[in-house]
């Protein structure tokens, strides 16, 4: 099932792209509610990478300051030092400005907050609205009590205020062990919201921050800080994903007890995708467990593996802007991804010949040593691209896949006695075929019509069939990786609910063809550069390529699969 009807590509008028969340910012600006202001965020915890469900929230919370002539801030919400690191701060940065956005100002980060934060917590102790508690992190678990039954109020809830103010400041000071002592909002343990039942604000932890060193051992919890950061930097919109929508109740209650600016918060469905997941504890499992090379695997959803495997941020911000913004949790197909990308590299780039089950073939009337250069297109889609020359040899290389011995009644590809058109040559005509004592074919012995150069008889006689091929002498040796899905399994609701969700990935989410063939002018090529293989697909130059050892990634095939999916 889609996230929603999403339109069919070059459909989407201006009407379409107004959403439920940029349809609110435009009746906030029309009632002068926020004095026409349009801030947004991007608040990623610097735990990990971003992945393709972080770009769908990118692109909204920029699209929408860019759109309404606003700004949007980037802020790290740093406060667990034990998973935050600043290569995570630092590619996070870079993955934003890969996929084309800037944000306001200075990276901004919750860690500043602190001293602030600190004092908004002192606020409430004095206010008798939060308290120490003593109780284990066990013990508070337990007393919480189920949606059908309240929770247990804490032995430790009517300490003084001064006895709180007291245990609050030894707490920072350094004074307690790890897990000994909790900052706990003072609101309902009867409350059928679970969320609003007395929740830790703070807790000790003796960890050395990224950031701020060994200042704090005291550190706030996600949700006493996220709300009052938006606070802080005059966020006047601040959206989230559904599953903060519970969260707003407890965001609310500690702007209005503090009495501070209240940003207003606005839920939207996270992307799912098909053959997808995107949590970043099974991601980092199948990194430290060696189930893919690294973030950056291009197997792998993260904004790292999609650039490493050829994504374009074209592609990536067409696609979020494609499947929309909606209020409902659904699955988007990952072939609608692809078609995006393919629509992209269709216009931009270049065209070239690439054979990966290479079979030779000899011209024998081809002289040796003579070389013929033809002129090949670099991209139909773009007049301004040119062409290119490409040599043609006595000996070649074709895909094994383009012959057989015996074909049946619709194979139109090379066959014993059959002519076909070689892509921007000759005619060539199969004679005879050369096995080795298994019976498997290995050389194949033709003809060509020197007539036909380019492609055409000048006696208007006609083929079925136009195939690739190489120049044995002068191709361009090159491993390259066939990458598919990383499960097997369409529907992540289904991995993430398995306990043993390994079972569903892809076994053959990875071919490596170690000896490929590629044309000649495929040797200059570097890494992040991409091309179409005729007839096989994109294909982009892997970060692992040396000169002497080129390394392609297939991107994405030729077939589109949402096309399909849209015809039915």
């Amino acid at each position: 099932m889609n996230e929603q009807a999403t339109p069919q590509p070059g459909d989407q008028s201006d009407e379409t792209r107004v959403d439920f969340v940029r349809q609110k910012v435009e009746n906030d600006n029309a009632s002068g509610k926020f004095d026409q202001r349009v801030v947004t965020r991007f608040p990623p915890e610097p735990n990990g990478f971003l992945h393709i469900g972080h770009a769908k929230s990118i692109c909204l919370n920029f699209g929408i300051a860019e759109e309404y002539g606003g700004v949007c801030h980037l802020r790290m919400d740093d406060t667990d030092p034990t998973k935050e690191d600043v290569d995570f701060v630092e590619a996070i940065q870079q993955d934003i400005k890969w996929l084309g956005f800037r944000w306001h100002g200075e990276v901004r980060y919750a860690s500043d907050y602190f001293e602030q934060l600190y004092d908004w917590a002192v606020q409430l102790i004095q206010g008798g609205k939060a308290y120490v508690d003593s109780q284990t992190i066990d013990e508070i678990r337990q007393n919480r009590g189920t949606s059908k039954e309240p929770g247990v109020e804490s032995p430790f809830r009517d300490r003084s205020i001064e006895e709180n103010l007291e245990l609050f400041a030894k707490m920072r000071a350094g004074e307690f062990a790890d897990g000994e002592h909790v900052l706990r909002a003072k609101i309902d343990m009867a409350t059928p919201h679970l969320i609003m039942r007395d929740p830790i604000m703070y807790r000790i932890r003796h960890a050395h921050h990224y950031r701020q060193g060994d200042d704090w051992c005291l550190y706030p919890m996600y949700d006493f800080t996220h709300g009052q950061s938006d606070s802080i930097e005059g966020v006047t919109h601040s959206i989230c994903t559904l599953e903060f929508e519970n969260n707003r109740r407890l965001y609310d209650w500690y702007i209005e007890q503090l009495g501070i600016y209240a940003p207003e918060q606005t839920e939207f469905a996270r992307l799912n995708l098909t053959h997808t997941v995107m949590s970043k504890r099974r991601l980092l499992q199948m990194v430290t467990d060696g189930m893919v090379t690294g973030w950056d695997d291009p197997r792998m959803p993260t904004i790292r593996g999609l650039r490493r495997r050829g994504y374009t941020p074209e592609a990536i911000r067409a696609f979020c802007e494609r499947i929309g913004v909606t209020k409902f949790d659904g699955v988007t197909e990952i072939a609608l991804l692809d078609h995006c990308l393919r629509e992209d590299l269709n216009r931009t780039s270049p065209r070239r010949m690439a054979v990966l089950r290479p079979l030779k073939v000899v011209i024998e009337n081809f002289p040796e040593g003579e070389v013929e250069e033809l002129d090949a297109v670099n991209n139909p889609e773009d007049e301004s691209a040119g062409t290119r020359s490409v040599p043609f040899s006595r000996e070649l290389y074709i895909e094994r896949d383009d012959f057989m011995m015996d074909p049946p009644k619709k194979f139109y590809r090379l066959a014993p006695g059959r002519e076909v058109r070689f892509r921007y040559a000759f005619f060539v005509t199969c004679h005879d075929v050369v096995t080795d004592d298994a019976g498997e074919v290995i050389e194949l012995r033709c003809t060509y019509d020197p007539e036909t150069r380019g492609g055409s008889a000048p006696d208007g006689r006609k083929v079925k069939s136009t195939i690739h091929w190489v120049s044995a002498e002068h191709a361009v040796s090159a491993e390259v990786r066939l990458y598919d899905h990383l499960f097997r399994e369409p529907d992540p609701s289904v991995i993430a609910g398995d306990d043993d969700w390994t079972q569903h990935l892809n076994p053959n989410a990875l071919e490596t063809l170690p000896e490929c063939f590629l044309e000649r002018s495929l040797g200059d090529a570097i890494a992040g550069d991409r091309f179409q293989f005729e007839r096989l697909g994109y294909f982009c130059v892997d970060q692992d390529s040396a000169q002497e050892a080129l390394v392609f990634n297939r991107t994405v095939t030729m077939r589109d699969q949402w096309a399909k999916l849209q015809k039915k």
